[in-house]
């Protein structure tokens, strides 16, 4: 969930404190921006805390030695890797793989999921094989699926999902959560009998990206709107937002399982979920669980990502997917409602999370969540007792029937329109 504490316009970029993340990872992307994808091939964040480049040539990586970051020198330049995942997009899409550019072994790593028949992995190995030995291929345990069901507090009859941030356009408020939580048009409420409306899916993108937007039905989201929440009554401030690097430690809050921690693993992922392919995620090792979707990522108090999908549970472990959160901002034209710089609310230090199982990697740095911030209203019993509070709500956020059976009636009408409208949706978007 999302709460909120101020209303104001977020602050300008340069304005937002640089976290130590964000200057390593900064200090490596602006490196291979001036040398250009032909010398270099990625950058990430090394063990000892300082930026990694890697590079094709000795020039190259004496310019990132005397910029003060680590040359690795490759084989393989980005505009080869990114020439090799053009010729696995190309290729017939098989549901069950997803393929990620590997920046620390200078690899394309395609995996497999268990849906993956013998001859559709054996086609894409021989595939492969003719792009070159730097492409790897993996199998891994259970399926590549979306994180839908089973979440709090958004449910529509297109299923169930969390949000993840708020978002303003500087007249309406929104929430950002995932794109395959629904079509536009999906109407979400916090209660299972419809009664307590909370908004409606205005913007969709998925497949292709993983994000939508539900528009509040009063237009404001009330106090809270910096602050995801953790559990256990505690939230964090969020200042900001950014694109993470390789090997940053991150933080995923989810109804369902928590506050998570783990690595950033690779960036510009292709998942093909059985709904659709999805480009341009952020791979991590942090674990999720059915629930979790469209729920939070961030660190030090920047927004991250929001959840897409991925493989495994937070027993075993498994890969988790994210949609970056400024690509959607920008496809949106939307802006992050962030903490002011001297706003109200409690300081300190963040709580720890509960570790991902595998434990994800300590990256540099020891990043934390975040500051931590009172939540008001991220429970459901607060949230539903906020949503009743007419003061707290403009008319029309609470739709009451004025029978039992009047309520019934409507909504079984309204669920069966939107089932039909949601097949219609994507048997046309799909095929």
């Amino acid at each position: 969930m999302v709460t909120r504490a101020v209303a104001s316009e977020p602050p300008d970029a340069s304005a937002v404190p640089r976290t130590y993340a964000a200057s390593v990872a900064g200090t490596g992307s602006d490196l291979v921006a001036r040398l250009g994808a032909s010398r270099t091939a990625g950058s990430w964040i090394g063990a000892d805390g300082k930026p990694v480049v890697a590079v094709t040539d000795e020039a190259a990586a004496a310019e990132v030695r005397r910029a003060g970051a680590e040359a690795k020198m490759v084989d393989h330049s980005m505009d080869e890797l990114n020439s090799a995942t053009s010729t696995l997009r190309s290729a017939p899409r098989v549901a069950g793989t997803a393929w990620v550019m590997d920046y620390r072994s200078n690899e394309i790593v395609v995996r497999g999921d268990s849906t993956v028949s013998a001859d559709d992995w054996s086609r894409m190995t021989d595939l492969a094989g003719d792009i070159g030995g730097f492409v790897r291929m993996e199998r891994t345990e259970g399926t590549f699926t979306t994180r839908l069901n089973g979440a709090l507090p958004l449910l529509s009859t297109a299923g169930r999902c969390s949000a993840g941030f708020n978002v303003t356009d500087g007249q309406r408020d929104f929430i950002l959560t995932a794109g395959h939580c629904g079509p536009d048009g999906s109407v979400w409420f916090s209660d299972t009998r419809g009664t307590q409306q909370i908004g409606q899916t205005i913007k969709q993108n998925f497949p292709g990206g993983d994000f939508s937007l539900v528009q509040y039905a009063s237009g404001d989201a009330g106090a809270g709107a910096d602050v995801v929440s953790i559990g256990e009554g505690k939230g964090v401030r969020i200042t900001g937002a950014a694109d993470p690097a390789v090997g940053q430690r991150v933080f995923r809050s989810g109804s369902t399982s928590g506050l998570r921690d783990g690595e950033v693993t690779a960036l510009n992922a292709t998942v093909n979920y059985p709904e659709g392919t999805v480009t341009g995620l952020i791979e991590t090792n942090v674990c999720a669980e059915p629930g979790d979707s469209g729920g939070p990522m961030f660190s030090e108090g920047v927004a991250l990502g929001v959840t897409s999908g991925g493989s495994g549970d937070c027993n075993a472990g498994g890969t988790t997917f994210f949609q970056p959160v400024t690509k959607a901002l920008a496809a949106l034209d939307m802006k992050l409602i962030v903490a002011a710089q001297n706003g109200s609310g409690q300081q300190g230090a963040s709580p720890a999370p509960s570790a991902s199982a595998p434990q994800g990697a300590v990256s540099p740095g020891d990043a934390s969540p975040g500051s931590s911030a009172p939540v008001t209203g991220a429970d459901a019993a607060t949230l539903l007792s906020r949503l009743a509070d007419p003061k707290n709500v403009g008319p029309g956020l609470l739709v009451i029937a004025g029978s039992l059976v009047a309520l019934a009636a409507t909504r079984f009408i309204r669920a069966e329109q939107d089932r039909k409208a949601y097949r219609r949706y994507y048997s046309a978007t799909w095929g």
